[in-house]
Order: C-alpha cells, then sequence, then structure tokens
C-alpha cells in the first residue's frame, strides 16, 4: 500500500477531556486508504524540533475525505499539535501499519480500555458496513474518560460500559464485564486496544473460550517506517519461542496468542 505524505488542513481541533483532544483533518487520500488499526505520523513542529514525527492511530473517517484523530497531550509534540486551529496545515505520513482482519456477517466483539476506542470506533464502523453484529465492550477509570460515547450510542451496536469506580455501567474491569458475556453468547471474532495488563486479560479470556483475536498494540514509535528498531515487541512462534518485531511495520495490530505477555497473561 503507498504511503502518503501530504499537508492536511485542520478542520477542527477541540479537548474533549482532561489533556484528550479531537482532531479533524481534510486528508481525502489517506481517509480513502485507511483501513482500521492503522496510523499516521504527523510532523509536530514547523521546524524540525521535535525532530521525530508522532504515530497516532486512526480514530475514523468522513464521507468526504475527513481524518479524525482522537489523542493525548503527553509532551511537546502534542503539545504543539493542541494548538493548530482550523486553516492550519500538517503534515502527515499515512496510512500506515498494519490493520485488523476484518470479516462479513459475522459476530464480533470489541474491547476497548480508556484511549484504546481510538482504533475501534473505526473498525466498528467498518465492521457494520461488512455486515456484522457488534458487542462493544467500553471501560474506563471513571465516565469523565469514557470519550465519543455519543457516537457510540449513535452507531447500531451493543454498547456495554464498565468503570473501575462505577459511575458509569458496570463497575470493574472491562474484561471482566466481557467475561460475564462469554459464558452466553458467542464470537466468530474478537478485538481490544487498551493497557497492556488489560489486553493480556483479554487475550487470556480469548484463548480460553477458543475466539479468534487481535489486538492493537501501543509503542512509542520513532521513524514509523521499521528502519530504527525503537518500537519492538516480544511475540511468540509456533514452537512458543520469543523473537521480536517491528510494532510500526509487523502491527500495530497482532494475533493475541502470538504476543508475548509475560508475567501479565497467567
Amino acid at each position: 500500500m503507498l504511503i502518503q505524505n501530504l499537508e492536511a488542513e485542520v478542520l477542527a481541533s477541540h479537548q474533549i477531556g482532561q489533556e484528550v483532544f479531537l482532531l479533524k483533518l481534510q486528508a481525502p487520500a489517506i481517509a480513502a486508504a485507511a483501513q482500521p488499526g492503522q496510523f499516521v505520523h504527523i510532523r509536530c513542529s514547523e521546524t524540525l524540533d521535535p525532530l521525530l514525527r508522532r504515530p497516532l492511530s486512526i480514530h475514523d473517517v468522513g464521507d468526504r475525505g475527513e481524518l479524525v484523530l482522537l489523542y493525548q497531550k503527553k509532551g511537546r509534540g502534542t503539545a504543539w499539535l493542541t494548538r493548530q486551529g482550523a486553516g492550519k496545515k500538517i503534515n502527515i505520513l499515512g496510512p500506515i501499519g498494519r490493520g485488523f482482519t476484518l470479516p462479513a456477517n459475522k459476530r464480533l466483539a470489541l474491547v476497548a480500555g480508556g484511549l484504546g476506542i481510538v482504533p475501534l470506533l473505526f473498525l466498528a464502523r467498518r465492521a457494520l458496513e461488512a455486515g456484522n453484529e457488534i458487542d462493544f465492550f467500553y471501560g474506563a477509570q471513571n465516565k469523565e474518560r469514557l470519550y465519543q460515547l455519543e457516537t457510540l450510542k449513535a452507531m447500531k451496536i451493543n454498547l456495554f460500559v464498565a468503570t473501575d469506580d462505577g459511575s458509569e455501567g458496570f463497575q470493574g474491569p472491562v474484561t471482566k464485564l466481557w467475561e460475564q458475556y462469554l459464558k452466553e453468547r458467542t464470537y466468530d471474532r474478537s478485538y481490544a486496544c487498551g493497557p497492556r495488563a488489560g489486553m493480556a486479560e483479554f487475550a487470556r479470556l480469548a484463548r480460553r473460550f477458543s475466539i479468534a483475536a487481535e489486538v492493537s498494540l501501543e509503542e512509542r514509535m520513532a521513524c514509523g517506517l521499521g528502519a530504527c528498531r525503537g518500537c519492538v515487541t516480544a511475540l511468540l512462534d509456533a514452537q512458543g519461542k520469543i523473537y521480536y518485531e517491528n510494532v510500526c511495520t509487523a502491527g500495530p495490530v497482532f494475533d493475541a496468542a502470538h504476543v508475548y505477555w509475560g508475567d501479565q497473561a497467567k
């Protein structure tokens, strides 16, 4: 797939939570080619400082070439991004990486933890277009950290919400909520993104209930093209031996059964 390098115009940018921002860009070439699970690499400066681009998973696309990104302000690069208002131009590379496997006319479970909502909203939209039935499990620390709830509620999905403090929906980890439904529902495939400990538990449950499962791993990527080896993750081969791959080129989406979760998988 050809990676585009273009100057995207900012259509809108606003804060939707504590240090969390929604950015809408006009980028028709990338929006048309994007698959759920892929990311874009953004130059967060008018100069070469900071030098490294910032990888952001594609959150959604519009029908007029809009590219939607949801991200957290963490450092100088993303702080710069929050200051780019409508009409500004931002240099982006994309779409990059391996996306999710998307079947048609199946029953799917999507499990998002916190900002793990980012790639899974786009996946839910495309999965609906392919005629799938979707159970979407979304968890966060509290209801203030449940982002894009209204967007999800407007979609034709079965939405189940969990919060650690019980301020919205089920009280407890979203994986615990999913586990309750696994006892009575069957799924053809499952997908997750979120904190690593939660994804390790998701992988364990998928294995226990014999469900094909994919995860989107979030690693700090420097080059985004596989040259720097700055985002390697540990995987397991067919013999159960550990080997390493770049998240940016071999992923960011991986078969959950092939990821080495270490002590978190016990």
